[in-house]
């Protein structure tokens, strides 16, 4: 009898450790499965119908599809979360008070000199080699180069190519660009490119152009079709040069103490959203550029596209001032390939 009691015994003492294994095992595999749901704040420089903020909606709503809603965005646009200074924004996103930031390539430039390269004047022939460069060995290489500002570069978004407003003339030759007081972004590669016509540079915010456009301080502006139109230029400015004369791109930037506390799977579909939201962009600047510049038109402005004739004229005035890109980039072996992989080496 006392065998068989302790038979039994051992008998469920088994049992229940095997179901307590199970149970463990249980909760484990579901935890595995589960996602920590996480929510971030993704400021853009430019108002809330523009190219990029447009971009960031679609963005949003590509991750959050793609985590089956574990990561979730919302999109502040106009620099209101770093107060409109983007310097201050990259400063305020690698320390982590801005959780997501899309900057402009040539803002990158105030800290890693070599971003500067992407905007050389008529470095690309057109917008497909724009693209294949970005998403290249040498874009890569300055996207990983802002993990030293603690920054995980998720990706480039594309943008238009950049012309000239003003309100004085049309521009049609270098010589048209004689005396005239122009913003330019904060970076001396454009001052370089600009003084060789003559142009009085002025380096200012964004924010403040449009009331020194509408005061006469400065003359003109240089900018992408669609900033030109969110920023309501037509109501400060009389001429449009479609010039194509400069590039930059969008950098889609987290936190990096922030991308690191994510699960493999949340970090790949960032990643792969930001790829998607690139081919997205564009296709949605190419549709709009046409509605643009009619819409531009209908308002008063007067509209002018350089031939080819004359675009070579700008383009010989870029090439004089190659020497001084060098200085400005910072690096000669770095600005000599980025020549040679478009063929202007």
């Amino acid at each position: 009898m006392k065998k068989l009691l302790w038979a039994l015994l051992v008998v469920s003492f088994l049992m229940l450790a095997a179901c307590g294994n199970s149970e463990e095992a249980g909760s484990e595999a579901e935890g595995s499965d589960s996602e920590e749901k996480v929510s971030f704040k993704l400021s853009t420089p430019d108002p809330e119908d523009s190219n990029v903020t447009m971009a960031a909606k679609e963005f949003a709503e590509v991750v959050e599809e793609k985590s089956d809603g574990t990561i979730e965005i919302s999109v502040h646009p106009n620099g209101t979360l770093y107060g409109g200074d983007p310097s201050a924004a990259v400063k305020q996103l690698g320390a982590g008070s801005l959780d997501m930031l899309v900057l402009s390539t040539s803002l990158y430039a105030n800290f890693e000199p070599k971003f500067s390269a992407i905007s050389v004047p008529y470095l690309f022939d057109d917008n497909e080699q724009y693209v294949s460069f970005l998403n290249g060995d040498l874009g890569n290489e300055l996207l990983g180069s802002v993990s030293d500002l603690d920054i995980q570069g998720l990706g480039y978004w594309a943008r238009d190519f950049r012309q000239i407003t003003n309100s004085k003339h049309p521009i049609e030759e270098p010589a048209d660009l004689d005396g005239l007081k122009l913003r330019v972004p904060n970076n001396p590669l454009w001052v370089e490119f600009f003084k060789g016509g003559g142009t009085a540079t002025t380096p200012m915010d964004f924010g403040e152009v449009y009331n020194a456009l509408q005061l006469g301080t400065i003359d003109g502006q240089e900018n992408p079709l669609g900033v030109i139109s969110s920023a309501k230029m037509h109501e400060v400015q009389d001429y449009l040069t479609i010039s194509n004369h400069m590039a930059d791109g969008w950098l889609v930037g987290l936190n990096q103490e922030k991308y690191d506390n994510l699960s493999d799977d949340q970090k790949q579909v960032l990643e792969e959203a930001t790829q998607e939201v690139q081919d997205w962009s564009i296709d949605y600047n190419a549709e709009q550029a046409d509605s643009i510049i009619e819409t531009l038109e209908e308002e008063g402005m007067e509209v002018n596209e350089l031939s080819e004739e004359q675009q070579q004229e700008f383009i010989e005035l870029s090439q004089e001032a190659y020497p001084a890109f060098e200085e400005v980039i910072e690096d000669e072996e770095f600005f000599n390939e980025v020549l040679k992989s478009v063929g202007k080496d």
